[in-house]
C-alpha cells in the first residue's frame, strides 16, 4: 500500500519488502543458560527491546498525518525480559527516507552480529562439554560411593562370622570343660589316698581331707574312652571337631594345687627388692612387696594400729614393715627423680664451635639498648615506657659471618635479680658507661655480678660525641672497682662509641668475636637441649610464652619440655624477628610456645624423653614448692591468738596488693621493691602475684581480702571492670615502676601513726591559793619563763615531779579573760577538774602537735 503526503517539500513513501538480509529489528535476541542443583541446566532465550532515536537531520512529522510514520512508542532501553518460549516476531516493513533504507544494516554492523553469532555458538559447545563432564564426574562420585557400600557391607559380615565363630569356640570350650570336670575330680581323689595321714596311735582318729573345690556333675556327652583322653592324636583330630581338652601339664599344675590346698602349704615366697621413696602409701607398699594390702593392713593391726590401704606412711615405716615380710629395701629420695636431667657430660670430639652470648650491662640511661639498637638497625627503645628497659629482651645478630647473641638487661637498682639471672647466662659481659655521667651506682652493681659469674668484660665507653664527654675520666674511676682496661695497663679491652652517631659499633663488634675467639667457646648440638629461661609472660592470644636461651643440644618443635615448675610439649619456635623456626641450635634465643604455665625467669630448662617424667618431675616441684609457701605462711600467721597479740605490741599495719604484670621478671621486681619499703609499723602485704590480664578471679580475690589491684602493662577486661565498680575496688595501670613504687610509699605512709610532738610554750610559779564560792580554787601566779596561754596543755608539777597533767579551765589578768600572759606578769589561773594545789607549785605549760610521718 502506498499513501502520498503532498502540501510538503519530501514525499514519505511506506512500502513493505521481503528482502533476505540481516536486519535490525526492534528487538534483540539472545540465549542465556541457567544451572541448577544436581548438575541440571536450562537454556532461556532472553529478548532485548531498545529505543529507537530519530536522526538529527529528520523534521517531526505533522500531528495530522493520516498514515502513522514509523516512530515507536519510547521503551526502557535494554530491559533484558526472560521468556520460556518465545517467538520471534516478524521484521518490520523498512523505512525509506531520501532513496535510504533506515532499517538496512551497515557493514560493520553485520560484522558485529555475525561475531557475536560465532561467540554464542563458541559458549554452546563449551557448556555441552561441561555438562558432558559434569555428567561423567558424577557417575564417577556415584561408582565410588557403591564400591564403598559394597565394602562397608563386606567387613560388615566379615565381622559377624568373626563373632559368631568366636561364640561357637567359647561353646564348644564350656562344653569340653564340663566334660572333663568329673576326671579331674577323680583324679583328685586318687592322689588323696596316697597322701592320706597314717595312724600315729591305736585310737588315733583318720582325718579324712577337705576338698577345697567341688567340681559340679556334668552329663559326660561322649564315652568313658573319650572322657579319659589327655592327648590330642591325629586320628582323633581328623575325625573329631570338638575343641582340644586340656592338657596334661594343666591337669598336673591343678593336682598340685590340690595338694597344697589339702596340706595348707604356703606357695613359694619370692623375695624381692623394694625400693622405697620418703613417703608411700600402704597400697603401694603391698604392690611393691607382691602382698595383698590386707596382709599389711593386719600387720598393722597387730601393732595397735588402724590404718587404711590408702594412708600414707614415711619410709622408716615402710622399711621396717618390708623387712618383717622379708623383702630387701633400697631407699631412694624423691629428689632422685631429677637425676639426669641437668650436666649431662659431653664427649670432647662431640663438640662444636658455638656464637658468644653476650650480655649488656650497666647504669640506667647510659645507652645499653640504644647500642644495640644501633647494632640491630632496629628501634628497641620506643617500645619501652619512658625509653626504660623493664624486661630482658635477647637478640641475634651477625657479624662477618659469625652470630652473636645478645642479652640486653634493666639497669635499674629494682632490676638487680633480672640483671645477676643475664649475668649467670652469658659468655661475655660489656659493661655501658657513659662518657659525660662516668661510673654509677648501678655500674658498680654489674661489676659485681659480672665477677661474680667469672665472665669477661669489655667497656663500651658510650656518648663520646657530646660535648663534656671524658672517656679517660671513666677509665681512671674503672681502676678504683678492680677493671683495668689496656690503655691503662690491663687485659680489659675497651671501645669508645656512640650508639647515635654509630661511631666505632664495628670496632666493638670485632672486640666481642676476639673475646669469643679466646674463650674457645662450644657446644655439643646433636643431643637433648638445656637452657635457661630468660623471660616468660602469658599472651592472651598464644598462652604461656617463654624466652628462653638454648646453652648446649638443639631444640625442636615437638620436644618434652620441663621449665622450674612447668611442663609442656614444644608447640613453635620463633626467633627475635618473630619468625617462626624449625630448631634451635646452642646459644640461639627464641620464643617457646606450649608450656602448660608460666615458669619463673631465671629457671633452667631440658628436653625428657616422655609425658609421663616431665609430669612426675614438676609434680615434685610443685609440691615442694607449695610446702614452702605452706610453712612461710605459717610461721607468718600462727594462731589467731598470736596474730592479735602480734598486732597488740608490734602494731604492724599492712596494706594488702594484688600486683598482676605482663612478664615474670617485672613482677619479681615490683615485689622486691616492696618488699624495701616495708618498716617496723607499716608494710605492703602482696596477696597474690601472677603474670596475665587482671581477671574476675583477681577482682574476687582483692574484694575479699581487702586489696588494691595494681596493673603494670595489662588491662583488666569488661568483666573484672564491671565487678571492680560494683565491688568499689580500685584498679590502678603503670607503666614504669618508679611511679607505682612511689604511689604505693605513699599509700603506706598513710598508715602510719601521726607522730606526737610537744613544744614548751612558759613556767608559772604559784605565789597565793585563793577559794571563790561557786567558782573553786584559784592559783595566783606569775610566770616566770616564756608564756603561758589559755587552751594549753598544763602540767602541775611539785618538787620535780608531775603531780598531774591537764588543761586550763581559766586565765584571767585581773578581772578580764586574756588569751596569753607573757613573762614578768601575774595572773590567775585554775584547771579543769583538779583543785590540789599548793604555794611553791610550778605549773608548766606546752602545746602539743600532731605531725604526719612518711617513709
Amino acid at each position: 500500500m502506498n499513501d502520498t503526503k503532498s502540501g510538503d517539500d519530501k514525499t514519505l513513501s511506506v512500502t513493505p519488502k521481503k528482502t533476505l538480509t540481516l536486519k535490525r529489528p526492534g528487538t534483540e535476541q539472545g540465549t542465556v543458560r541457567q544451572s541448577f542443583s544436581h548438575g541440571r541446566t536450562k537454556a532461556v532465550v532472553v529478548e532485548t527491546k531498545k529505543r529507537k532515536f530519530s536522526l538529527p537531520g529528520d523534521k517531526p512529522e505533522p500531528a495530522a498525518a493520516p498514515v502513522s510514520v514509523f516512530t515507536p512508542k519510547p521503551q526502557v532501553a535494554a530491559a533484558p525480559v526472560v521468556q520460556e518460549a518465545p517467538k520471534a516476531p516478524p521484521p518490520p516493513p523498512p523505512v525509506e527516507r531520501g532513496g535510504m533504507v533506515l532499517n538496512e544494516l551497515s557493514r560493520n554492523e553485520m560484522e558485529a552480529r555475525r561475531r557475536a553469532l560465532e561467540g554464542s555458538k563458541v559458549r554452546d559447545v563449551e557448556d555441552r562439554q561441561r555438562a558432558i563432564e559434569e555428567a561423567k564426574r558424577r557417575a564417577e562420585d556415584e561408582e565410588r560411593r557403591r564400591r564403598e557400600r559394597e565394602e562397608s557391607a563386606r567387613r560388615q559380615a566379615e565381622e559377624e562370622a568373626r563373632l559368631q565363630a568366636e561364640a561357637e569356640s567359647r561353646r564348644r570350650a564350656e562344653e569340653e570343660a564340663r566334660r572333663r570336670a568329673p576326671l579331674a575330680a577323680e583324679l583328685a581323689t586318687v592322689d588323696d589316698e596316697d597322701v592320706k595321714p597314717k595312724r600315729i596311735g591305736a585310737g588315733a582318729p583318720v582325718r579324712r581331707p577337705v576338698t577345697p573345690e567341688v567340681a559340679r556333675p556334668a552329663k559326660p556327652t561322649k564315652g568313658e574312652e573319650d572322657r579319659r583322653r589327655g592327648k590330642l592324636t591325629l586320628n582323633a583330630a581328623l575325625s573329631d571337631e570338638d575343641a582340644r581338652a586340656r592338657s596334661l601339664s594343666s591337669m598336673r599344675r591343678r593336682q598340685e594345687k590340690f595338694k597344697r590346698a589339702l596340706h595348707n602349704e604356703p606357695r613359694e615366697k619370692v623375695m624381692r627388692e623394694v625400693i622405697l621413696p620418703e613417703t608411700i602409701t600402704i597400697q603401694e607398699l603391698a604392690q611393691r612387696m607382691s602382698e595383698r594390702a590386707v596382709d599389711v593392713v593386719k600387720f598393722f593391726m597387730k601393732q595397735g594400729q588402724i590404718l587404711k590401704p590408702g594412708d600414707v606412711i614415711d619410709a622408716d615405716t615402710a622399711e621396717l614393715v618390708a623387712t618383717e615380710f622379708g623383702h630387701t629395701v633400697r631407699r631412694v629420695a624423691e629428689s632422685d627423680i631429677e637425676e639426669g636431667l641437668f650436666n649431662i657430660a659431653d664427649r670432647p670430639e662431640d663438640l662444636e664451635p658455638r656464637p658468644p652470648v653476650v650480655t649488656i650491662m650497666g647504669h640506667v640511661d647510659h645507652g645499653k639498648t640504644s647500642l644495640l639498637d644501633a647494632i640491630r638497625n632496629a628501634n628497641v627503645v620506643s617500645g619501652e615506657a619512658g625509653g626504660i628497659t623493664q624486661h630482658i629482651g635477647a637478640y641475634q645478630v651477625e657479624k662477618n659471618g659469625h652470630k652473636i647473641t645478645f642479652i640486653d638487661t634493666p639497669g635499674h637498682a629494682a632490676f638487680t635479680a633480672m640483671r645477676a639471672r643475664g649475668a649467670q647466662a652469658t659468655d661475655i659481659a660489656i659493661l655501658v658507661v657513659a662518657a659525660d655521667d662516668s661510673v654509677m651506682p648501678q655500674t658498680i652493681e654489674s661489676i659485681s655480678h659480672a665477677k661474680a659469674a667469672g665472665v669477661p668484660i669489655i667497656v663500651a665507653i658510650n656518648k663520646i660525641d657530646k660535648h663534656d664527654a671524658d672517656p679517660q675520666k671513666v677509665r681512671s674511676e674503672l681502676l678504683r672497682h678492680e677493671v683495668f682496661v689496656e690503655s691503662m695497663g690491663g687485659e680489659v679491652l675497651d671501645v669508645e662509641v656512640s650508639a647515635t652517631k654509630g661511631i666505632n659499633l664495628d670496632k666493638l663488634l670485632e672486640a666481642i668475636l676476639l673475646q669469643a675467639e679466646i674463650l674457645d667457646l662450644k657446644a655439643n648440638p646433636d643431643r637433648t637441649a638445656e637452657g635457661v629461661v630468660i623471660e616468660a609472660q602469658l599472651d592472651k592470644g598464644r598462652g604461656p610464652v617463654a624466652t628462653v636461651l638454648v646453652q648446649t643440644g638443639t631444640l625442636m618443635p615437638g620436644d618434652i619440655l620441663v621449665a622450674g615448675n612447668e611442663w609442656g610439649r614444644v608447640r613453635a619456635l620463633v626467633n627475635d624477628r618473630g619468625g617462626q623456626i624449625k630448631e634451635a641450635p646452642p646459644a640461639m634465643p627464641v620464643e617457646v610456645l606450649g608450656l602448660q604455665g608460666t615458669p619463673q625467669a631465671g629457671d633452667r630448662f631440658a628436653v625428657v624423653n616422655n609425658e609421663a617424667r616431665a609430669r612426675e618431675i614438676t609434680e615434685y616441684r610443685q609440691r615442694l614448692a607449695r610446702e614452702k609457701a605452706v610453712a612461710k605462711h605459717a610461721g607468718q600467721r600462727g594462731s589467731l591468738e598470736q596474730m592479735m597479740s602480734q598486732l597488740q605490741t608490734s602494731g604492724l599495719k599492712e596494706f594488702p596488693l594484688v600486683i598482676k604484670g605482663d612478664v615474670q621478671g617485672s613482677i619479681e621486681a615490683i615485689s622486691a621493691a616492696l618488699d624495701k619499703l616495708g618498716t617496723d609499723e607499716v608494710r605492703a602485704r602482696i596477696v597474690h602475684a601472677g603474670a596475665g590480664g587482671i581477671t574476675e578471679s583477681d577482682v574476687s580475690l582483692a574484694e575479699t581480702s581487702g586489696a588494691a589491684i595494681i596493673g603494670f602493662n595489662v588491662r583488666a577486661n569488661v568483666q573484672a571492670r564491671a565487678a571492680a565498680a560494683a565491688a568499689g575496688i580500685e584498679i590502678r595501670y603503670y607503666s614504669i615502676i618508679y611511679n607505682l613504687v612511689d604511689d604505693v610509699k605513699a599509700a603506706l605512709s598513710g598508715l602510719l601513726s601521726p607522730e606526737r610532738r610537744e613544744t614548751f610554750i612558759g613556767n608559772a610559779e604559784i605565789l597565793e591559793i585563793f577559794d571563790i564560792t561557786k567558782v573553786g580554787k584559784i592559783a595566783g601566779c606569775r610566770v616566770t619563763e616564756g608564756k603561758v596561754e589559755r587552751g594549753a596543755g598544763v602540767r602541775l608539777i611539785r618538787d620535780n615531779v608531775v603531780i598531774h597533767e591537764g588543761t586550763l579551765k581559766t586565765l584571767k589578768r585581773f578581772k578580764d579573760e586574756v588569751a596569753e600572759v607573757p613573762g614578768g606578769q601575774e595572773c590567775g589561773m585554775a584547771f579543769q577538774n583538779y583543785e590540789d594545789m599548793r604555794v611553791g607549785d610550778v605549773i608548766e605549760c606546752f602545746r602539743v602537735e600532731m605531725v604526719t610521718r612518711t617513709l
